[in-house]
C-alpha cells in the first residue's frame, strides 16, 4: 500500500533549512518524521531540488541507523535487546509481539501499516529491563502477556 508523496514537506524543509547539502541530514529527518519511511521519490526530488547526485542522498540515508528506506507501521514498536533486557527474557516478548500480528525477523510490518516490530540494542532503560518502546513512550517490566495487551490496547484505539 503505498502512499502518495506530498512534496510540499519536502519544499517546506528545504525553505526553512536551506537547498544545500549541510542540510541534507534535517531535511531527510523532516522527510521521515513525515512519511514515516524514506520513499524512493524523495531522493529524486532532493537530488534536483539540491544539486546533489542521488546516489550522495542515498548514500547519507543508509549510512544513519536512523532512516528507513521501508515503509513503517503508525505504531513502531521497538523492543530491546540490551545486555539487561535480553537477561531478563526480551526475546520472549518479541516472539510473542511476532506471533500477535503475524510478523517474522523479515517481515516486521503488518500488511495494514498500523505496526512495525523491530529491535534495539539499548532504550536506555535498563533499570526497568525488559522494556519496550512504542513510538516514542517506553513502556518498562514488560512480559510477553503485556507486551499482546498493549498490542490489543493499540488496536481498539484505532
Amino acid at each position: 500500500m503505498k502512499q502518495k508523496i506530498d512534496f510540499s514537506v519536502l519544499d517546506q524543509a528545504i525553505k526553512e533549512y536551506g537547498n544545500e547539502e549541510k542540510s541534507l541530514i534535517a531535511i531527510l529527518q523532516r522527510a521521515q518524521e513525515h512519511y514515516r519511511y524514506l520513499p524512493e521519490e524523495v531522493f529524486a526530488y532532493l537530488a534536483e531540488k539540491l544539486n546533489l547526485p542521488e546516489a550522495r542522498i542515498y548514500g547519507v540515508a543508509t549510512f544513519y541507523e536512523n532512516f528507513s528506506l521501508e515503509q513503517k507501521g503508525k505504531y513502531v514498536v521497538k523492543v530491546c535487546d540490551g545486555t539487561a533486557c535480553h537477561v531478563r527474557k526480551s526475546i520472549p516478548i518479541l516472539e510473542a509481539l511476532r506471533k500477535e500480528l503475524g510478523l517474522s525477523e523479515q517481515k516486521k510490518t503488518t500488511d495494514d501499516l498500523m505496526f512495525t516490530v523491530e529491535t534495539v540494542s539499548c532504550l536506555g532503560a535498563c533499570s526497568s529491563a525488559p522494556a519496550v518502546m512504542v513510538n516514542d513512550e517506553i513502556y518498562p517490566t514488560m512480559t510477553p502477556e503485556t507486551a499482546v495487551a498493549l498490542i490489543n490496547e493499540l488496536k481498539e484505539k484505532n
